[in-house]
């Protein structure tokens, strides 16, 4: 069985772009195709400013909206990434393996760092350093697959030439993961901006579905999406935009295909009527066993430990592999006799 890794960044509230372009995959497909581990990398949001009560509050909840999207710990591996030590272990030693000029190439450093240059912040080392840190996160589990969107294709490429190299260096350390993309609605655009994506991180845009949005809310924002001049409805990803982004949405929400729902409009007005009822349905359960699982905080916790369990059981060998391998040297085994004490205790 193909191995899976892929996970969710807490620096805002996941979106609906978050849920059609990953999370339901995750949930309908790749947990039941593969062994799979699903991850709220809460380490990656400290690559900027951020208020640390925030990050875990966001991060609590992402752990629980993967839940509520379908994910079930008894097919696959949920877990929080600082949790499992094994995942800046093994970030060190493939920075040792990269280089400045790799890390200064990434076209997301190159936007984040120049908005934060523009804000008059500074900018954080690990901003350059985390798609090491990206790479470690699939390494260390010897993830064959990786599901991403678009933006993010470009770190899989860099984890698949850190692999390869420290494998040609050092010995055959590390699987070559792939990327996959899903077919549908990979990437949700902003109901405001149709050629931006729909992010997390903008926490008050108009354009934003939350997966945690009532349904009037839902409604309100779709119904205020920018269309285009012209009163035809046509699917045209380029000159159309943010036409073509409600009927993707609709599409994705509905399993039609967006050329096929263009043809059955007359009117922009029905397109998002239509649209903004097919979101709130799609959301409506997974809202719900939202709600169950927060009046069950323990049960949520009890699945992060475990989760992190495993997936420590799992990076643990490989990291340990890596260490030997890149030179350094093990630590000096426990004395019989203590293991046998500790054993007893």
């Amino acid at each position: 069985m193909k191995r899976v890794f892929s996970g969710v960044k807490p620096t805002g509230h996941l979106t609906l772009g978050n849920y059609l372009g990953a999370l339901r995959q995750w949930a309908e497909v790749d947990q039941h195709r593969a062994d799979s581990l699903f991850c709220v990398v809460d380490l990656h949001a400290l690559t900027v400013e951020h208020d640390p009560a925030r990050v875990r509050r966001l991060s609590r909840q992402a752990a629980t909206l993967l839940l509520a999207a379908g994910l079930d710990p008894q097919l696959c591996t949920v877990f929080v990434q600082s949790h499992v030590d094994e995942h800046a272990r093994l970030s060190y030693l493939l920075e040792c393996v990269a280089t400045d000029g790799e890390m200064r190439r990434m076209i997301q450093y190159k936007e984040k760092s120049g908005r934060e240059r523009e804000r008059g912040g500074s900018v954080r080392l690990s901003l350059l350093t985390y798609p090491v840190l990206m790479a470690a996160d699939i390494l260390a589990y010897g993830a064959d697959e990786v599901p991403v969107g678009d933006d993010q294709a470009q770190h899989v490429e860099l984890t698949r030439d850190l692999a390869v190299r420290f494998n040609q260096r050092y010995g055959h350390t590390f699987v070559v993961p792939k990327a996959t993309h899903p077919t549908v609605a990979a990437r949700v655009m902003n109901l405001q901006e149709p050629t931006s994506k729909m992010g997390k991180s903008d926490d008050f845009g108009p354009g934003i579905v939350y997966l945690l949005d009532e349904p009037d809310v839902v409604r309100k924002k779709v119904m205020r999406a920018v269309t285009d001049s012209g009163l035809e409805v046509v699917y045209d990803r380029e000159e159309r935009p943010g036409l073509a982004n409600l009927l993707e949405i609709l599409a994705a929400c509905t399993g039609g295909e967006p050329e096929a729902l263009a043809g059955a409009y007359g009117s922009y007005g029905a397109l998002k009527k239509d649209t903004a009822d097919a979101v709130v349905e799609v959301l409506r359960p997974v809202q719900a066993r939202h709600r169950e699982l927060c009046a069950d905080p323990v049960h949520v916790e009890a699945v992060l430990r475990d989760g992190a369990a495993k997936a420590r059981a799992m990076a643990r060998p490989v990291v340990d592999s890596a260490y030997r391998a890149i030179g350094l040297l093990p630590p000096a085994p426990e004395p019989v006799a203590d293991r046998v004490l500790n054993a007893v205790r």
